[in-house]
């Protein structure tokens, strides 16, 4: 049996708990058994991290210490993936170079109220298991324009709404951090937000793909 982290807290604008248990039962419909935890200790438990296939992230806001950091990113390394959505990736732990470097992308901005944007399915990765045969999309809620880095696989992108000229931005990608894969969506401020369609496939198919 696959077994799975839920690692949930922080900000609670971003409804960690009810946004985590949005995926649940998809994943203990896959076979997962699932251990969640609402303190980011956790990932100082070094046998239960070796233990785990995945870990589900979502902790806006939050701070790592260098020991949960190290903890963190040493089991991902070592083959446990990890994945996760909005702030509850790249909106935290924002003082941790070592975690910022793992999942790939810093947030920065985003409008002040939400506006409505295309998701595009990059034709590349058209086929790839966590975007095939979904179709380019319209959300409105929060667009992220983030820092990210050239090594990520990019599967969706968007267009800037209020960028002062054409500029594209990531929205969903993924990557290897030593043997572990790491899945990411920008999509996930409000509940209604992941449960569009699309966006929770791409979501619970994400999860899947960066398990071990």
């Amino acid at each position: 049996m696959s077994r799975a982290l839920i690692v949930r807290g922080g900000w609670p604008g971003h409804v960690p708990v009810a946004a985590t248990e949005l995926f649940r039962q998809g994943l203990l419909d896959a076979g997962f058994e699932i251990t969640v935890s609402d303190t980011l200790d956790v990932y100082c438990q070094e046998e239960l991290l070796a233990d785990t296939d995945l870990i589900v992230q979502c902790w806006s806001q939050g701070t790592l210490t260098a020991q949960q950091c190290a903890g963190l990113t040493a089991a991902v390394h070592a083959g446990t993936g990890f994945a996760g959505w909005h702030g509850g990736v790249v909106g935290t732990f924002t003082d941790s170079r070592d975690y910022l470097r793992m999942v790939g992308g810093l947030f920065l901005h985003h409008p002040e109220e939400f506006v409505e944007y295309r998701v595009r399915v990059e034709r590349a990765h058209a086929d790839h298991p966590i975007v095939a045969g979904l179709p380019d999309f319209t959300i409105t809620t929060e667009q992220y324009w983030m820092l990210t880095d050239p090594n990520n696989e990019v599967l969706a992108s968007t267009e800037l709404v209020e960028s002062r000229k054409p500029a594209t931005m990531p929205v969903v990608w993924t990557r290897r951090w030593g043997a572990g894969k790491v899945f990411f969506s920008a999509i996930g401020h409000r509940v209604a937000d992941l449960c569009d369609p699309a966006v929770h496939a791409l979501t619970h198919r994400g999860l899947l793909w960066a398990s071990r």
